[in-house]
């Protein structure tokens, strides 16, 4: 593990290769190979490297939404996602019933099973309203129980299907950074927290069971503290 440490391997393959020795060890003691686990003693799990998270710029993110040949289904979907932070899986699994028009919250089923409230913005609901008034004027699905994004069959869009789309827009926005769903949920995370939210409110938006998952955003608004200090404090320059 030392030597694999020396060749400047990531965490995330230290762990990997840990679990494995681990496995292989239990299999010796079970069947009597050897008496004595020898890397017991070694740590239950390595920390991961916190890589820094890729997001869009704002302009970048105007670029992506003004897309002249954007589809009404395609914009709701960047918009929610840029609204709300959400994952892709949690987009996905979105019934009408779980946008509230009149109090500007999304009701969102994160990992396991667990349930939260989400903010969301004027634009984005306008967004999905115009999405809804072509589904009926299409006379597709539009009760409470239809899911929020349809497939050209009517059917719940696939994940594969979504991001198919997305990167078929972000290629057409001239982003040439590696750009995913998850891109839109780390710009998010990055332009709030850029603008004043705080921490604890972030978390709490994303579905992050602890803070630290929630840091790894923070990189970006240090610049922006640094700004501010720069241009207030009377002995900054």
């Amino acid at each position: 593990m030392e030597e694999l440490g020396n060749k400047k391997l990531s965490r995330a393959t230290l762990a990997r290769k840990l679990a494995v020795l681990r496995s292989f060890y239990k299999f010796l003691i079970i069947n009597k190979i050897i008496k004595e686990n020898f890397i017991a003693s070694m740590p239950a799990r390595l920390k991961k490297d916190k890589k820094v998270p890729s997001f869009l710029t704002e302009n970048e993110m105007q670029t992506l939404l003004n897309l002249p040949d954007l589809e009404l289904r395609d914009r709701a979907m960047i918009e929610l996602f840029y609204s709300c932070g959400l994952r892709i899986e949690e987009l996905l699994s979105l019934d009408l019933k779980n946008i509230d028009f009149i109090s500007n919250i999304v009701t969102v089923t994160g990992k396991r099973n667990k349930e939260r409230i989400v903010p969301v913005g004027n634009i984005c609901l306008r967004a999905i309203k115009d999405y809804i008034n072509e589904r009926r004027n299409l006379g597709l699905p539009c009760d409470i129980r239809s899911p929020v994004f349809l497939s050209s069959s009517a059917k719940r869009l696939k994940q594969r299907t979504a991001r198919r789309i997305l990167h078929r827009y972000f290629i057409k926005a001239g982003l040439t950074k590696k750009v995913s769903p998850h891109t839109l949920r780390h710009t998010f995370a990055t332009h709030i927290l850029d603008r004043g939210c705080d921490l604890r409110s972030v978390q709490e938006m994303l579905g992050h069971k602890n803070l630290s998952s929630t840091q790894i955003y923070t990189h970006v608004t240090i610049e922006s503290l640094k700004k501010v200090y720069k241009e207030t404090h009377p002995r900054a320059k």
